[in-house]
């Protein structure tokens, strides 16, 4: 009886695999890709149930993967292996998607660094600082994460920017960051932060032309939609 039930779980998860081969994932439910993602880490379960299970505590297939390890391993009774591989999948998309978009060398226009600088944050659930560097005619000369700190926040270490700067030589300067758990419009702190950044840059000869906040599939411009120092009232970029 064991050996029948075996033989039809594992004929299911081979007509799993042929479908995605055929099709992709395209055709899948949310529930069927981490099911089938699911394989991979829990080799003698029904994943099928388990997906569902996942989804229906956790709200949605994203909440799934950005949900931490240990309440993966908790609540939804997960092995450590299968909660790593979750939470693994959305960060090996970001480096997918950065290794895919490199724009190393390239130039950096107004057209091109929102989906740039979103690519950086994809399977972040901590608030992350960006800095991308530019030589006068923008092109790209650095791009990288200066501090991670939490779901509630980053320090913005004015040290660390400042030196990359000048290790660069660079003219111009972007900052970003994200907002994990609410919408992609700045607060206070996040003004005058982004006021503090452009005076110690200005200091070196090097010009801050924008600061990017990122919230899920959304990203605002200060400079485009034109902030104000919170301290002075005058406009963050001159």
């Amino acid at each position: 009886m064991s050996k029948k039930v075996t033989s039809n779980h594992n004929g299911h998860r081979d007509r799993m695999r042929d479908k995605f081969l055929l099709d992709g994932l395209d055709v899948f439910e949310p529930h069927e890709a981490l099911e089938m993602l699911l394989y991979y880490a829990v080799p003698r379960k029904n994943t099928n149930e388990l997906a569902h299970m996942l989804i229906q505590q956790f709200g949605s297939l994203s909440a799934v993967f950005d949900a931490p390890v240990d309440t993966l391993m908790k609540v939804g009774k997960l092995t450590k292996c299968a909660a790593i591989l979750i939470k693994l999948t959305p960060q090996i998309a970001r480096i997918y998607l950065e290794d895919k978009h490199k724009r190393s060398n390239k130039l950096v226009s107004d057209d091109v660094v929102g989906d740039l600088l979103m690519h950086k944050f994809v399977g972040r659930t901590n608030e992350t600082v960006i800095l991308v560097l530019m030589d006068g005619k923008r092109k790209q000369l650095y791009c990288g994460v200066v501090n991670e700190g939490n779901i509630n926040g980053a320090d913005i270490y004015m040290r660390k920017i400042v030196e990359l700067a000048m290790r660069y030589n660079a003219s111009l300067a972007i900052l970003a960051h994200n907002h994990p758990s609410g919408i992609a419009l700045p607060s206070r702190d996040d003004l005058v932060a982004t006021a503090s950044v452009r005076d110690a840059l200005q200091l070196i000869g090097v010009k801050l032309i924008d600061h990017i906040i990122v919230a899920d599939d959304d990203y605002v411009s200060l400079n485009q939609s034109d902030f104000e120092d919170p301290i002075t009232g005058e406009s963050l970029f001159l």
